[in-house]
């Protein structure tokens, strides 16, 4: 009998608590969720959003991804808590440092991700994420990245242009409605990148409330194209349900009329 795929709906896979080593010395805590009976085809590694606005490795869609694409995508995906990050998971050591010593956070998944022989490694971002996936992940190991609400607060044109060198595929989600950069200027700001993909998403908003099927859905297409999209929204099989309620305030509300924090005054330009 098929279960309808709900927002707690935790498809069958194997997952695991981990730990990442920053090479300036701190712990950050997370987990690896990879299909159950087979390898992944691909491998996703989540940036989440601010941590001074929210933002954790429990993202509602970070969240999602983890509980349904091990199962209905065959990937293995990879979130943790960037440094001095709270969630149920625990929390990271450190101090949130505005984009700059998050680069060892960054390199530090990366890592864990290739010595785990993890296959086919993604950069999935999205807000604050999306800043640390292009300053920091263009690295040798990353098949290529996809970006969701790039607000481009923190990167900067030399971090676009090393992306265009790589020749890496880049894809950003834009909603329609987001409160940073909407899609038509970010076909502008994007155009510095040639092989850059810009989707905007009608109706959509930077939270992605409502329409986290339709950033899996692309996700899949672009790190599995194997599998057929859209996804299943109906589960034959055994599934779980997980407690989503310690997650409320910390979605909705995250952004609302909250100023962004750009660099720090010695690291803008």
């Amino acid at each position: 009998m098929s279960t309808p795929i709900r927002a707690s709906s935790i498809l069958p896979g194997h997952r695991e608590e981990i730990e990442l080593h920053t090479a300036d010395g701190l712990k950050l805590v997370g987990e690896l969720a990879r299909p159950l009976d087979r390898e992944p085809a691909g491998t996703l590694v989540c940036l989440h959003p601010l941590p001074t606005h929210g933002g954790m490795m429990d993202s509602h869609v970070f969240r999602k991804a983890a509980w349904r694409l091990p199962a209905l995508a065959d990937l293995a995906v990879l979130r943790f808590n960037t440094r001095g990050t709270s969630s149920v998971r625990g929390t990271s050591e450190g101090a949130f440092d505005a984009a700059v010593g998050e680069r060892f956070d960054v390199a530090a998944a990366i890592e864990y991700a290739e010595f785990a022989e993890l296959p086919n490694i993604w950069l999935v971002g999205w807000s604050f994420g999306t800043d640390l996936v292009l300053k920091y992940g263009c690295d040798p190991a990353v098949a290529g990245a996809i970006l969701l609400s790039p607000p481009l607060r923190f990167s900067t044109p030399d971090d676009l242009t090393q992306w265009a060198d790589s020749g890496k595929p880049l894809t950003a989600l834009v909603p329609e409605f987001d409160d940073y950069l909407r899609p038509a200027e970010a076909r502008e700001r994007f155009a510095a990148v040639p092989q850059a993909e810009v989707v905007g998403v009608p109706g959509a908003k930077h939270l992605w409330v409502g329409d986290a099927e339709t950033v899996l859905d692309e996700i899949a297409r672009r790190v599995n194209p194997a599998v057929p999209v859209p996804l299943p929204t109906t589960w034959d099989g055994p599934v779980e349900t997980g407690d989503v309620s310690a997650y409320a305030d910390r979605t909705v509300a995250s952004f609302a009329d909250t100023p962004v924090p750009g660099p720090r005054p010695d690291q803008a330009g």
